[in-house]
């Protein structure tokens, strides 16, 4: 296949070797000259596996972009988007807080799509860079024509490891907008490995990239509180990181990363209160324990604000008791906790658990329900005409007749 890259900086340049490596006849344009320079000369000048390898057997050209346009079935857009130094991480964080820096990139879009709209054939477009959720939408679409197929495929890859990354990796992550160019580039991917291809929409796919990377800082930051913990008692972190590194069935694993309430049980926000505290007599520097708890905390105050937005003259019935589904224990229930702080706020709350009561369940009279447990008998309750079902859960509820919102969906 005929394949474009509007970009060959550090990231695109390892990709575009890697997809010619494949078999592909690929071109690739860069607004620095310093690009052309490496393309010719063969000689890169930062280190990357593979990379110097495949370059210096490279048939790569540098193309202004209507050559690239007129050569390429599929064109990928690697184009940076930057942000100051100060908010990469190697200043104190500052006050301030900004999104990342999207000049770059509707330049290059706006300049690729005027090349394609000119040749007039619909080429398929493929956005790599990172962005966050919205922005696609806001900033990028409005600079496309009828002939751009737009789709968005950020890669997870590390700088240094790209080549290998990019050939092998975990799943292949695409946000949908035109549905004949995914089909196009899924086939495409076919020709590299045979990785999972996820698709979702674009919205989705911008959060799902900046989610994956943000979740790798979580569980450092968590390593690292070990290390300090350990360093302050007779612990040993390797010990500490080998033992919970064996636990793939619920931590190195899917499990628990379902949107839903917040945790509970006699074990996990005792536990983190408990850590908190210990934190506090080691001084840590850090008291990432109590972060996890006011997160806890919050999401629920978030909960209850739509409880409140969505009630109107509906009284307030929270389904579920427990702490989890099937259990009838109530200890840490976040659902309990969404009572309290509702309460605190003079709004009369009924409960209401099939495993924890006894008697019919309150479905009489027109209320807005809230499933606070992720029970499946909920699924078989026939809500009262003009209520309002608000499900964090997201389960298959009967919703006639009634208003329905399921959390995050």
């Amino acid at each position: 296949m005929n394949v474009g890259f509007i970009g060959l900086g550090k990231l695109g340049l390892p990709c575009a070797l890697a997809v010619e490596s494949k078999g592909h006849n690929v071109v690739g344009y860069d607004v620095s000259p310093k690009v052309a320079e490496i393309v010719a000369t063969k000689k890169l000048p930062y280190r990357e596996i593979w990379a110097q390898e495949h370059l210096t057997n490279s048939k790569i050209e540098v193309r202004p972009i209507a050559a690239v346009v007129e050569h390429a079935d599929i064109i990928f857009v690697p184009i940076q988007t930057p942000h100051d130094e100060k908010y990469e991480g190697v200043t104190r964080i500052p006050d301030t807080r900004e999104d990342f820096d999207y000049a770059y990139l509707k330049k290059g879009i706006a300049d690729l799509a005027a090349a394609i709209d000119a040749e007039g054939t619909p080429k398929t477009v493929i956005i790599i860079s990172t962005v966050l959720p919205g922005t696609i939408s806001r900033e990028i679409k409005p600079l496309l024509n009828r002939n751009v197929r737009l789709c968005y495929n950020p890669f997870f890859i590390a700088m240094g490891t790209t080549m290998r990354d990019f050939l092998n990796p975990e799943f292949v992550l695409f946000g949908v907008d035109d549905e004949t160019a995914a089909k196009q580039a899924a086939d495409f991917y076919r020709t590299l490995h045979d990785r999972p291809f996820f698709k979702t929409s674009i919205d989705s796919a911008e959060l799902i990239k900046v989610a994956y990377n943000t979740f790798i800082g979580m569980k450092i930051v968590f390593a690292n509180t070990m290390m300090e913990i350990c360093h302050k008692t007779n612990a040993n972190v390797d010990d500490v990181s080998a033992a919970i590194k064996m636990a793939s069935d619920r931590l190195i694993s899917p499990k628990y990363l379902n949107a839903g309430m917040g945790d509970g049980g006699g074990c996990h926000p005792r536990d983190n209160i408990a850590m908190s505290w210990l934190a506090k007599k080691l001084e840590l520097k850090y008291d990432f324990f109590e972060a996890l708890m006011i997160g806890r905390e919050k999401q629920t105050e978030w909960l209850a604000d739509l409880v409140i937005e969505h009630k109107g003259d509906l009284p307030v019935i929270i389904l579920g008791k427990s702490f989890k589904e099937e259990t009838n224990l109530t200890v840490g229930s976040p659902a309990i906790l969404l009572k309290n702080i509702l309460d605190e706020r003079d709004v009369p709350v009924e409960m209401y658990d099939p495993w924890v009561d006894e008697g019919a369940p309150p479905l009489k009279e027109k209320a807005l329900f809230f499933i606070g447990t992720k029970h499946a008998a909920f699924c078989e309750y026939v809500f009262p005409a003009g209520s309002v079902v608000i499900d964090p859960w997201r389960m298959s509820l009967n919703t006639n007749s009634i208003k329905y919102i399921p959390i995050g969906k």
